[in-house]
């Protein structure tokens, strides 16, 4: 795959992401999730401090056929300091998301 390819490919997984956030989260808009450009160092989806009190994990997005997920959270941890979250998918399946246990259990205990 040329590398054009990939990267509209990761940009299209997150632009996916970034509508699914702004519709769960009528409050925000565009300028409080931006996706950001190939290539640039640091998380994929940039938060604005208003997204950051939502939302406070920090995105590592990935569409690919194989993927090395310890490679993947390790990438996403080393953005910052909030929780990473791994969100994944390859053609034609769904996507889903890699956090670690405690983050889950609070999510769905909450």
């Amino acid at each position: 795959m040329k590398t054009s390819s990939a990267k509209q490919k990761g940009r299209r997984l997150a632009t996916q992401l970034q509508a699914l956030l702004l519709s769960r989260y009528p409050e925000l808009s565009t300028e409080d999730i931006r996706v950001t450009s190939s290539g640039v160092q640091g998380e994929d989806l940039q938060l604005s401090p208003a997204a950051r009190a939502l939302l406070p994990y920090q995105f590592e997005l990935k569409n690919q056929e194989k993927l090395n997920i310890w490679s993947a959270l390790k990438q996403g941890a080393s953005h910052g300091k909030y929780k990473p979250v791994v969100v994944f998918k390859r053609n034609h399946s769904p996507t889903y998301v890699c956090v670690e246990i405690e983050t889950f259990l609070d999510l769905i205990t909450s």
